[in-house]
């Protein structure tokens, strides 16, 4: 498919870009923390990967290569502080997804969620970005690197420490947190 739309089949870019949205605009949505922001990003940045296709590499992955462009675009277009609220509603909606819990377990999930984003937003941007990427888009450590420009090996390294960093962020401040990070 990416080979029709290298060859100007725009309804192969079109099918790509079907394929490949949700997950582009997440990636989107976790760099610049507002819907607005990811959805024009996420557009900003398909076309940019339609215009670049002439550069895209044969050998290489499509979905690592349009996130990369995605992420850059994002980070671009963000200009003031980082926001992560993200986070927040992607976590609240997976617990709420899983089942309804009694207000107990509820209060209990919501004490620790809270303390997870709290975690996560005093992570630096680096360390925020590497867990964004593996654990909330589910991307490969390679796919990571691909996306976040470095090798394999760096992004391994990298989300070690960021975890370490979050294991203690979160132990000082709520210690049954730390034991679910991984």
């Amino acid at each position: 498919m990416v080979r029709r739309a290298r060859g100007g089949d725009a309804a192969a870019y079109e099918d790509l870009v079907r394929r490949h949205q949700a997950v582009a605009q997440r990636a989107a949505w976790l760099i610049t923390g507002s819907s607005e922001d990811a959805a024009d990003a996420t557009q900003e940045g398909f076309v940019k990967a339609w215009r670049a296709l002439d550069r895209f590499r044969d050998d290489a992955e499509f979905r690592p290569w349009l996130l990369r462009i995605v992420v850059n675009t994002a980070r671009n277009r963000r200009r003031s502080a980082w926001r992560f609220d993200a986070l927040r509603v992607r976590a609240a909606a997976a617990a709420a997804a899983e089942m309804t819990p009694t207000p107990e377990v509820a209060a209990v999930a919501h004490d620790e969620h809270d303390a997870l984003v709290a975690a996560l937003r005093r992570l630096s941007k680096k360390d925020r970005e590497v867990v964004a990427c593996r654990y909330l888009l589910d991307l490969s450590e390679a796919e990571t690197g691909e996306v976040l420009g470095c090798p394999r090996g760096t992004v391994k390294s990298r989300l070690s420490r960021a975890l370490d960093r979050l294991r203690a962020e979160l132990d000082a401040v709520h210690p049954a947190a730390a034991g679910g990070v991984s």
